[in-house]
């Protein structure tokens, strides 16, 4: 038996909504007919596109044979066939859009951040417990194969007691001057809720919390490095956004964890994103997609000496963990978890509180780099 499910999808013009969460997890679920319930149905997603320009939901909707589009909000949620509200608008948008979801009883699923301020995203939180809706939020990282690889080492004991983690991330975005942007123009825009900050720390808490543990404090630094870009139409503005960001995080269990991130460095590294733990036992770098571990038994005796050309190859010694469980698209991988959990109430803990804690990192973030100190991170209550 087939149930279907509408879905209102706001924002999915841009390049992340259409991708990730239209082409590669709603319609991927629906191309292959369905997902499966543990009661035998099969739940069958049907998508209605909102936006704010007709024309490109017109494009979008032909382009998938979809037959449902439209610019009024309102009326997507006052339809009963559509149950839940999915938002991927841009930041200063998200947290109404939300307030009206639940405010019509739809189930919430967004995109991160949730809101602009940590009292707005606890609001929306509150909102949803106090109306009995059903909230996620999109934490896509948590099941990158890379990522899934360092929590099976982690669960198994492989690194013994956990000593440190670093991540580097980030790569080279130009400025438009001689070579078209590879970012759109308002992530350099403060005031329209761009920064490294804002954008990827609520990144970094979700996974620093859910691979060692929680976050206790933060020390941050950021720059604006390059202050004038050109924009989409060729025109010259100034970055008023931080494109970069260092900073050191002091989980509850003693461990650190150290996180470079630029969107102005070169790549010199085998992915953009590379996380390395190192614990009593063993250690492992990881990428999206790969993870390599080195045990004790295997680690090399370095003798420093720079007087002679180093005698050791320090890539040497290190194992491929080989890919022995099929992997997906990490955002279709949390929208099968979210659609059973609206379906059949299957656990989901990636909720609009876990939302909150990652715009609060980013703004004590921003209060650690403005203040040059220390800033406690408390728990969200």
């Amino acid at each position: 038996m087939q149930r279907t499910i509408g879905i209102i999808m706001n924002g999915v013009t841009g390049r992340m909504g259409t991708n990730q969460h239209l082409i590669r997890s709603v319609l991927a679920i629906r191309d292959h007919g369905g997902l499966p319930l543990a009661n035998g149905e099969t739940l069958m997603p049907d998508p209605v596109l909102v936006g704010r320009n007709e024309n490109k939901l017109a494009r979008l909707a032909a382009a998938h044979n979809l037959s449902r589009y439209t610019t009024d909000l309102d009326a997507a949620l006052s339809d009963p066939a559509n149950e839940i509200y999915f938002d991927s608008t841009l930041t200063q948008l998200r947290a109404e859009g939300v307030k009206r979801a639940i405010a019509a009883g739809k189930a919430v699923y967004c995109e991160k951040p949730t809101a602009g301020t940590t009292d707005e995203a606890l609001e929306l939180y509150t909102l949803a417990r106090e109306a009995g809706v059903k909230h996620g939020v999109v934490q896509d990282k948590l099941w990158l194969p890379g990522m899934l690889k360092l929590k099976y080492l982690r669960d198994s004991g492989f690194f013994g007691r956990l000593i440190a983690a670093r991540m580097e991330f980030g790569y080279w975005v130009f400025d438009g001057f001689h070579q078209p942007a590879n970012r759109p123009s308002w992530n350099y825009r403060k005031e329209d809720g761009g920064g490294l900050f804002l954008d990827m720390f609520p990144h970094w808490r979700y996974l620093v919390d859910n691979l060692f543990g929680p976050v206790s404090a933060i020390s941050s630094v950021g720059a604006v490095t390059i202050p004038e870009r050109v924009d989409e139409n060729g025109e010259r503005y100034r970055s008023t956004a931080e494109d970069s960001a260092h900073l050191t995080l002091e989980l509850e269990n003693g461990m650190f964890v150290q996180i470079n991130c630029s969107w102005q460095s070169r790549v010199r590294r085998e992915e953009i994103l590379q996380v390395q733990v190192d614990g009593t036992d063993g250690s492992a770098v990881a990428g999206l997609r790969d993870a390599r571990i080195q045990d004790e038994a295997a680690t090399p005796k370095p003798i420093w000496n720079p007087d002679i050309p180093n005698p050791i190859d320090f890539y040497e010694g290190w194992t491929l963990l080989p890919d022995r469980d099929p992997s997906k698209n990490a955002f279709l991988a949390q929208w099968e978890l979210f659609l059973r959990h609206c379906a059949e109430d299957a656990p989901f803990p990636w909720d609009l509180l876990e939302g909150a804690k990652g715009v609060q990192l980013a703004e004590l973030g921003l209060q650690s780099r403005r203040e040059r100190r220390w800033v406690e991170v408390p728990a969200l209550k």
